[in-house]
């Protein structure tokens, strides 16, 4: 396993923007990587991914279009960038990848 580190989060107003990282203690981590999150009282939701080069990316129905991943840093490290913040992005924000998880950090959106 790899350490995963999250950072980034906060709390926001709806309508405003994060940007979250998460960086792999290896560099050229040739990993495809991704964000789940999960809210209180739901279980844990895929949110974008995106393939160890970088040229291929998904992402929930939910955020097309408000939220942008990106992998950058000798591709050891990924960001979301997450715009138009809604209440209901409020959730634990976790880094995935094969074999490894962060500790996750916490997004809170107000209304």
């Amino acid at each position: 396993q790899v350490p995963l580190v999250e950072s980034g989060g906060g709390v926001v107003q709806a309508g405003a923007s994060l940007r979250l990282s998460c960086a792999a203690s290896q560099k050229n981590y040739n990993m495809a990587m991704a964000w789940f999150r999960q809210a209180p009282g739901k279980e844990r939701e895929f949110v974008a991914a995106i393939n160890w080069g970088g040229t291929n990316t998904a992402y929930a129905d939910s955020v097309k279009g408000r939220f942008n991943i990106s992998r950058a840093n000798a591709m050891n490290t990924i960001d979301l960038q997450m715009n138009n913040l809604k209440p209901e992005d409020t959730a634990v924000y976790y880094c995935h990848a094969v074999g490894s998880r962060g500790k996750g950090t916490l997004v809170t959106v107000s209304s």
